[in-house]
């Protein structure tokens, strides 16, 4: 194949999903020349599957990539058909916004930025190879693979300083509906064959995943009166802190349930799944399981909930959230028409299993940078992770430190204790997945700190100063802030009498109080929330949604969020102790020897990241905090 160079870049991005367009953004937002790749354009920020962002665990991270400096918050703030507060009965820390996207719009509005955007281009084209030199380590006599450049299925070579792979579900994509395999990348686009090979060629070893979707079917031949409605919040809480507000026309879902007469067709034909017929070699997520897998595993359960999602407001096609599946179409119409509601769809896209190649975490640096090849950096579900909301959050990330490597800065790595980027991140590279991994407020050690309403307070300042948050976007972020501390002040010094504040207590079931009390510290009781104060509280300065939301947890909460920043003052002195990168652990005396060889393929950063390696006991820490005491000495 004829090779011939067709362009000059700083950064190219391989893929166009919803991890490319966040890194080839933040690429360019930070001045760096970016091209972005995809096989097909019509991919740019595509919804294969569920037509929302957010949910819980996930709306932390899309407020976390927008408080960054990101485009997921703006975008769904754009094309949103339904918006909801999801686990509004539990305390704060678990809040999380959901809104359905019109996932046709959201791949509009996410192509027009990328158009818009200074300093990048977008091209429709496959990557099959990267190009590597050889270069030394600065004094030392060590020699690394270093990437150049990209070279396309058409033979065009685009040199770069840095590659984000960012590749999703296309390498070496295998759909499976029953015993028809098709290569194929998500909903029917060509899958990228080729660089795979290649990339194991320069020493990145993949191994599959699988993933998939369910069936979609139009609109009017659903029986909704069979159905709950679902309908949308009152108020619409925007995603983005750019929005204090939003109006919109809100569309419904609906919720219906599988039943015994589903499970038997399933059961009857679990032999006809390519799941558990043995085609699919990929391992699956265990938080979205396929339908088939759901009967098999919770064979006790009698029914299993399912929403009907709109699609679009330009389309009749409606997605049928919880039912993914690897039977073949003709056991789809059966099982699909036993359950109330759906007896009668027509539908128009069967569901099917994805297999695809992916990367094994554990071999990236905290930064998402390839250990095997200097300045590659990996994103989205090619690190081994599910969902568009954690694809968004390592692009940007990726994206930020592609830059850095090329400005010659230190990396951005956000730590567990700021963020759940950061427990993203640190979980992948330090624990490694063995199944496509999902972000659950679980896994966050300080959730009361973690939370939605705070984010901008936790991370716009640095996204400022490394050049990604606008003047803009600052501005808002000092605005809220001086809001925030400034009403804190005020309810904390506001007194109100008993015999105005005892007649609503007792309507709100509050124990009545003699003399006074401050607003702060009636704030502070379970049973009262910041509203119900309004009707006492004449002084009340007009305040952006955000702020009253920042308020109203951080007084209620305050004694909670006081013991987990004391957690994190302990945390921090575990993650301050550095451990140098050209460690040998095989030479240290007292390490057990799977420890020794887990920490030389890991170098840990620190010996926080240590402790939290699998394999890795107490007694190890131990060692390495000797070692450290008796370096510091000398």
């Amino acid at each position: 194949m004829d090779t011939y160079l067709m362009g000059e870049y700083d950064i190219a991005v391989i893929g166009a999903g919803h991890a490319g367009c966040e890194a080839a953004l933040a690429s360019a937002r930070l001045g760096n020349k970016t091209i972005m790749f995809s096989i097909n354009l019509e991919a740019i920020a595509m919804m294969p599957c569920n037509p929302a962002i957010g949910g819980t665990g996930k709306g932390h991270l899309v407020r976390e990539i927008d408080a960054m400096g990101g485009e997921m918050g703006i975008n769904i703030d754009k094309t949103f058909i339904q918006s909801r507060m999801l686990n509004t009965a539990k305390g704060p820390a678990v809040h999380s916004l959901r809104a359905q996207a019109d996932k046709a719009w959201y791949h509009r509005e996410m192509k027009k930025t990328i158009e818009n955007q200074p300093n990048l281009d977008m091209k429709q084209d496959e990557i099959i190879d990267l190009i590597l030199e050889e270069c030394s380590e600065e004094g030392k006599d060590i020699k690394h693979k270093k990437v150049t450049g990209v070279i396309t299925r058409t033979g065009a070579i685009y040199t770069a300083k840095a590659v984000i792979i960012a590749t999703g579900t296309f390498l070496n994509g295998k759909i499976f509906i029953g015993s028809s395999v098709t290569d194929s990348g998500p909903n029917g686009l060509a899958p990228a064959n080729i660089l795979s090979d290649n990339l194991r060629k320069y020493g990145i070893g993949l191994r599959r995943f699988k993933t998939g979707t369910p069936a979609r079917a139009l609109a009017g031949t659903f029986d909704y009166s069979k159905m709950t409605e679902q309908k949308g919040d009152p108020e619409i809480i925007p995603f983005s802190f750019m929005n204090d507000s939003l109006s919109r026309n809100q569309i419904s879902c609906w919720l219906t349930y599988t039943n015994e007469k589903t499970h038997d067709v399933i059961r009857a034909n679990f032999h006809r799944s390519a799941l558990f017929g043995g085609q699919i070699e990929g391992i699956g997520p265990r938080y979205c399981p396929s339908i088939e897998d759901k009967v098999n595993r919770f064979a006790d359960k009698e029914r299993h909930q399912l929403f009907i999602e709109p699609e679009g407001l330009d389309t009749d096609e409606m997605y049928i959230q919880g039912m993914s599946s690897s039977l073949p179409e003709d056991v789809q119409k059966d099982f699909y028409h036993t359950i109330e509601g759906l007896e009668n769809i027509t539908i128009t896209r069967p569901a099917y299993a994805i297999e695809y190649d992916c990367i094994d975490p554990l071999d990236l640096k905290a930064s998402l940078e390839s250990k095997a090849i200097k300045n590659v950096f990996c994103a989205g579900q090619f690190n081994g992770s599910s969902g568009y909301e954690e694809a968004a959050a390592q692009g940007l990330m990726a994206g930020i430190n592609a830059a850095m490597a090329i400005f010659g800065k230190a990396p951005v790595v956000l730590g567990r204790n700021e963020a759940y980027i950061g427990v993203l991140i640190d979980d992948l590279v330090t624990k490694g997945t063995n199944e496509p991994y999902r972000i659950m407020t679980s896994r966050a050690e300080y959730r009361l700190l973690l939370r939605q309403d705070n984010a901008d307070d936790r991370l716009t300042e640095l996204a400022y100063n490394i050049g990604l948050a606008t003047e803009e976007r600052y501005n808002r972020f000092k605005k809220k802030k001086k809001e925030v501390e400034t009403e804190r002040l005020r309810l904390e010094q506001t007194q109100i009498k008993a015999d105005v504040i005892n007649p609503l207590l007792e309507r709100l079931n509050s124990s009545p109080i003699t003399g006074s009390i401050s607003l702060a510290e009636l704030l502070k009781r379970p049973e009262i929330n910041y509203d119900n104060l309004l009707e006492v509280d004449g002084n009340r300065p007009p305040l952006s949604y955000h702020a009253r939301a920042q308020i109203a947890v951080e007084i209620k909460y305050s004694g909670y969020i006081e013991k987990q920043r004391e957690q994190v003052e302990k945390f921090k002195r575990m993650e301050n102790k550095t451990l140098p990168e050209e460690l040998d652990y095989l030479k240290m005396e007292g390490l057990r020897i799977e420890a020794a060889q887990k920490l030389n393929h890991m170098k840990p950063s620190s010996i926080g990241q240590a402790s939290r390696i699998s394999g890795v006991s107490p007694a190890d820490i131990n060692v390495l905090l000797v070692y450290l005491e008796k370096k510091r000495r000398k």
